[in-house]
């Protein structure tokens, strides 16, 4: 496997991504339970969450595609 720039394998970077991506969506998770709730909350910061959610996800697929040798 080579190296990635900083001495980050592609897999460590794979981690890394899977980790961030449970960490977004955890975080979304718990915003959509607090609105749930009675204080108060704010569709803005939720889209935020979605898109950081999704966008970490969209990352982490990305490089798994492209560890794999695939890039359809």
């Amino acid at each position: 496997m080579r190296e990635l720039p900083g001495g980050m394998s592609p897999r460590d970077r794979i981690d890394d991504l899977r980790e961030e991506a449970r960490y977004r969506r955890e975080r979304l998770e718990l915003y959509r339970a607090k609105s749930y709730g009675p204080r108060e909350t704010s569709p803005a910061r939720l889209r935020r969450l979605e898109t950081e959610s999704e966008a970490a996800q969209a990352r982490q697929r990305t490089a798994e595609r492209e560890a794999s040798g695939s890039h359809d």
